[in-house]
């Protein structure tokens, strides 16, 4: 993954969330797939579907409830033949805005709370928030950082004779010739 800003953003103002569950299902088309794949270091992401569930917990908590599907296309770090792989995730994070960071947590948070992934909810600084960003995360953490491609073993180059002599033995033999 680069320093580079996310190709792909579904923005969502969580103050404008309605009561009850959100469900935002995330597919980006192909340009924005090509992207994705030189913002991750990957040959391609020759697909990407996921769905998100949010669910506003009070004021200011959120509950986020993701899951999602990639097909991604690396070269294998012995013989550069592409590798593919199938991603799956499901993952939960709570989330609370920073403006209402001090509004009390509903009971039904705190219920929630226990089946996220962390323990204390990350703060945003705003209200509009981007919930691709979070798959994205998760996508780039389950790539294999040094595909192989199956049978493909990595064979040291064989050493000679001279790359084993040791660089004291070579100063010995300057030494002797004066």
């Amino acid at each position: 993954m680069s320093e580079k800003p996310s190709p792909f953003v579904h923005a969502v103002d969580l103050a404008r969330l309605p009561e009850g569950e959100t469900e935002i299902a995330l597919a980006p088309k192909a340009g924005e797939r090509e992207a994705l794949a030189d913002w991750a270091g990957v040959d391609a992401v020759d697909a990407l579907a996921g769905t998100i569930r949010l669910k506003k917990l009070g004021a200011g908590h959120f509950h986020y409830d993701a899951r999602f599907t990639a097909d991604v296309t690396q070269s294998c770090v012995v013989t550069l033949e592409p590798v593919h792989s199938h991603i799956e995730r499901a993952f939960k994070r709570l989330y609370q805005v920073e403006s209402m960071r001090n509004a009390p947590i509903g009971k039904r948070a705190i219920e929630l709370s226990a089946t996220a992934d962390d323990d204390e909810p990350e703060i945003l600084e705003s209200s509009k928030f981007d919930v691709a960003g979070p798959v994205l995360e998760e996508l780039s953490l389950a790539i294999d950082p040094y595909p192989r491609a199956p049978g493909a073993a990595f064979q040291p180059p064989k050493e000679n004779e001279a790359a084993r002599e040791s660089p004291f033995a070579v100063l010995k033999g300057l030494k002797t010739k004066r």
